[in-house]
């Protein structure tokens, strides 16, 4: 018959509204000036107040209304009703604490002061003693009520997942507590799991606190008859350490929380913080310590200029130009050829940024007239370079495209740069143009050589050089259009198998608004003729990645969803090269970011190159374009690859093209030096 009646005042309309939105303030400060006075009439009645005249102040009615004033008034300026109640029950015990405490201070100073100067003690201190604890105790209850009465009507009918919350700190406590008490919540933590204490006879606000021990995990949750763990992000670090996989071991599912946001009291609903959690990623488990760009000058630099981004479109351009727009740019020329996605990211940036002048400007970089028509009609002052084809075995079997939009592509963006007037060119490159064993990696590594070789030859030939090039080289993305995560995450959804290339492949990874900020880094800091490369942390095992996916996923690697290899595909690497050794940098002022020693090529030579590599475009020959890229890249070997024949043609021929010869390095390293 209760559980009916509970039901049944949980569907009214009423109570919907209780549940639903905090108390209003001044309900609960008049609630308390009712409870403060129904304290106040008590001592009255039970007669703890002495005449001591005939003046009306002197009477037990004038000390009762004195100690409600006094009440009343430390009420609102201690704001004990500022605190929604059902959240914040340590608060309001403090606040009130510090109410009583007060209001007894005072009026026991007021009777000393009656003492002292009229002979007696205008409040009896055993009557401060009797008001302040019956007002504490009233409020006390009036707001364990409330709270009980909450959680009752918040748990009728609902189907809430039981789940454990990691730590016993503050912050976790405060979480179950809030999770618990949400009346449209979709969680109820039954356990706190303590890393600290490994004492389990614990119990916060009535949930139990159980030590944290690997091997015992398992049976913890078991006993608790749930398979979900809820961890703050603040805890990221040391799920990233190894413990998320003693977790995922057991198959037990992980949940993160962003962040336990500060409540609006003045809000007309409740906060549910339900929605803010969310399954872990294995973006977040994968992520590091984010690398700081640390030039304060970066805004100044970009404040107030025109900024062209080509690839605007992409995972990396459309990035950029969330990070530029974030500087003030006065305005952004947004290009691509990708018609669906520019569309989209106009509908982002005048919902983001109403304000920004934002252009739209649809076009292929490889089309030299359309691009001088960007140039000539918005005259950029910075251009940053991200438009490129990147999927490996597709370049392999169109060396022609990559040819066409990654060199001739660069190239021409290069060229008008020095024509407009440019001041930056950042172009955005790739690790797999080191050493690389595939026409897209190679056609990085070409057009990486023009621009080096275009700025070099402009600073031998004069003093002062209109346009400076930077280059920037990137790992992989970490959940870039056609990465390995995404579609691990399709091939999990869809039942499996999730297919490898080899057990033993690794890459380095990075973010995308990290990857970004090192683009306006380079920005700032370069000076002209640097590739910029930085520290990418550890590798990570594919093998181990699929696998850590499935785990995340609830399921069982092996078991629920096969893992299987497939063989390399054609100009895959095994292992990427390493950026970041000593003898292969140059350091900066920034700990993590690094210059590149590459060779650096004369550009008349690279001219004449790139002339027979056009050439072999026009006549449409495959074998001919990889050929002549060989000639430029001569550390390009083809793996895995039709293209490898070419290689063996290369070692036993004897062709008569020219090499191209190397600009004096010492040259190359004292401008890097004094820039």
């Amino acid at each position: 018959m209760k559980k009916k009646l509970i039901k049944l005042l949980a569907n009214s309309t009423l109570i919907q509204n209780f549940v639903d939105r905090p108390s209003p303030k001044w309900m609960v400060f008049l609630a308390d000036l009712l409870l403060i006075g129904f304290s106040c009439a008590l001592t009255l009645a039970f007669g703890m107040h002495n005449t001591y005249g005939d003046s009306f102040i002197y009477t037990p009615l004038s000390r009762a209304i004195v100690e409600f004033v006094v009440y009343a008034v430390l009420t609102l300026a201690l704001g004990t009703s500022r605190y929604i109640i059902r959240l914040s029950v340590i608060e309001d015990t403090y606040r009130l604490v510090m109410l009583i405490v007060a209001a007894s201070a005072l009026l026991s100073m007021v009777s000393l002061v009656t003492f002292v100067t009229l002979g007696f003690f205008y409040f009896s201190f055993w009557n401060i003693f009797i008001i302040g604890v019956m007002s504490f105790t009233l409020m006390l209850l009036m707001r364990l009520s409330i709270k009980y009465l909450y959680i009752t009507m918040a748990g009728v009918g609902q189907k809430k997942k039981r789940i454990i919350v990691l730590g016993s700190a503050i912050n976790s406590f405060f979480l179950a507590s809030a999770l618990k008490s949400e009346f449209e919540g979709r969680y109820d933590p039954v356990a706190l799991l303590s890393l600290a204490s490994k004492n389990s006879d614990q119990t916060v606000n009535g949930i139990p606190v159980v030590a944290y021990d690997p091997n015992t995990v398992k049976e913890v949750f078991e006993f608790y008859k749930c398979d979900t763990l809820l961890f703050l992000s603040t805890q990221l670090e040391l799920m990233r350490s190894g413990t998320a996989d003693i977790f995922l071991q057991h198959r037990i599912k992980l949940l993160m929380l962003n962040q336990v946001e500060e409540f609006d009291t003045n809000s007309k609903s409740m906060p549910n913080l339900s929605t803010h959690v969310h399954d872990i990623r294995i973006e977040d488990l994968l992520g590091r310590e984010p690398i700081r760009t640390v030039n304060t000058n970066i805004r100044s630099v970009i404040h107030g200029q025109v900024v062209l981004i080509s690839g605007a479109a992409g995972s990396i351009g459309s990035e950029i130009v969330r990070q530029v727009a974030a500087l003030d740019a006065s305005e952004i020329v947004l290009l691509d050829q990708a018609e669906t996605p520019m569309h989209d990211m106009q509908l982002e940036l005048e919902s983001t940024f109403p304000d920004m002048k934002i252009h739209l400007f649809i076009g292929d970089v490889a089309n030299r007239d359309r691009m001088e028509h960007a140039f000539q009609k918005y005259r950029p002052r910075y251009v940053f370079h991200a438009a490129a084809y990147k999927h490996v075995p597709m370049m392999e079997r169109n060396p022609a495209e990559a040819v066409m939009t990654n060199v001739f592509g660069t190239k021409n963006m290069a060229d008008l740069s020095v024509k407009y007037g440019v001041e930056k060119f950042v172009m955005v490159s790739t690790d797999k143009a080191v050493n690389p064993t595939n026409v897209m990696g190679a056609s990085k590594r070409i057009a990486e050589i023009y621009v080096q070789s275009l700025f070099f030859h402009m600073r031998r030939n004069s003093d002062r050089v209109s346009t400076r090039f930077i280059t920037t080289r990137f790992g992989n993305v970490l959940g870039s259009n056609g990465s390995v995560i995404p579609l691990f995450r399709k091939q999990i959804e869809q039942g499996g198998p999730v297919t490898i290339t080899h057990r033993d492949i690794i890459r380095y990874f990075m973010t995308i608004p990290e990857a970004c900020s090192l683009v306006l880094e380079a920005g700032v800091m370069g000076s002209g003729g640097e590739i910029f490369v930085f520290d990418m942390g550890q590798p990570v095992k594919i093998w181990d990645l699929a696998h850590r996916m499935i785990s995340l996923s609830g399921l069982r690697p092996g078991e629920d969803i096969e893992v299987i290899e497939t063989g390399l595909r054609p100009g895959e690497k095994l292992y990427e090269e390493l950026l970041n050794e000593k003898e292969h940098t140059i350091a900066t002022h920034h700990k993590k970011i690094m210059i590149a020693r590459v060779r650096a090529y004369e550009y008349n030579d690279v001219q004449s190159h790139l002339e027979r590599l056009r050439e072999c475009l026009y006549r449409g020959g495959g074998h001919d374009i990889v050929a002549e890229m060989k000639h430029i890249v001569p550390e390009f070997k083809s793996n895995n690859s039709i293209w490898q024949q070419v290689d063996s043609e290369i070692a036993v021929s004897h062709d008569d093209k020219d090499d191209i010869r190397e600009i004096d390095p010492g040259m190359v390293n004292r401008v890097l030096a004094t820039e």
